[in-house]
């Protein structure tokens, strides 16, 4: 294709994968644990720690660039792909916390003092219990976590400073710069950077109704 040899695509898609297939699972695990263990405090401080967690989404993505700058280069992650996974220990964003915390809430609390009196410890009631009874929020966060890594354009143009270390949305800026006027190219270069984010939904949708989710669950009660 006549990307590839404009540009390393292929360098660029590399890096966008190694991205996503890192932040995702990470985000999963740091999220589902987060949620759960939300859902599990007395009611006050969760309460506390809910407005917290809300409050956080209305703050602007942009006031933290330069909080996230020094960090990194406190850390010494600058012009790393480290610099764009480092949120995911973090759950990425509020959102994901919340979505676990509210499929958590809505599991019968008898199963979770079921599996207290079975002897399970809280990371096998999240592991055993929590997890599966949430996996349509985890398809959820599967898919939201996805697009919003390898979509992400500010990070990289931020954090990142050699081009051997750009990722997909930076290396399409870079072909509509190059020549802003051969729709071809760059209509190439968009289907090039959409289709995984379709064919991921595509692939885990079916997951929504899988008979280990809480709504089957309660029905068959």
């Amino acid at each position: 294709m006549a990307i590839f040899e404009l540009l390393p695509f292929a360098r660029y898609l590399l890096n966008s994968l190694l991205v996503v297939a890192t932040a995702v699972p990470l985000t999963l695990l740091s999220a589902s644990l987060a949620g759960f263990s939300l859902a599990q405090l007395p009611a006050r401080p969760q309460r506390r720690l809910f407005i917290f967690s809300v409050a956080l989404l209305l703050v602007p993505s942009a006031s933290v660039w330069l909080f996230r700058f020094q960090i990194l280069r406190w850390l010494g992650l600058l012009d790393s792909l480290w610099a764009l996974i480092l949120p995911a220990f973090a759950a990425s964003s509020p959102l994901f916390v919340l979505l676990y915390y509210w499929a958590c809430r809505q599991v019968p609390a008898e199963l979770f003092e079921a599996a207290r009196l079975d002897g399970a410890n809280a990371l096998a009631i999240w592991r055993r219990v929590a997890l599966p009874l949430a996996r349509p929020t985890s398809v959820a966060v599967t898919v939201l976590t996805f697009v919003m890594y390898w979509s992400d354009f500010v990070g990289p143009v931020l954090y990142i400073y050699r081009p051997a270390r750009y990722t997909l949305p930076v290396g399409l800026q870079i072909l509509n710069q190059l020549d802003s006027t051969n729709w071809p190219l760059l209509m190439a270069g968009a289907v090039f950077m959409t289709a995984p984010v379709l064919l991921l939904f595509f692939w885990l949708q079916r997951q929504f109704l899988h008979e280990l989710s809480l709504a089957n669950l309660l029905d068959k009660n």
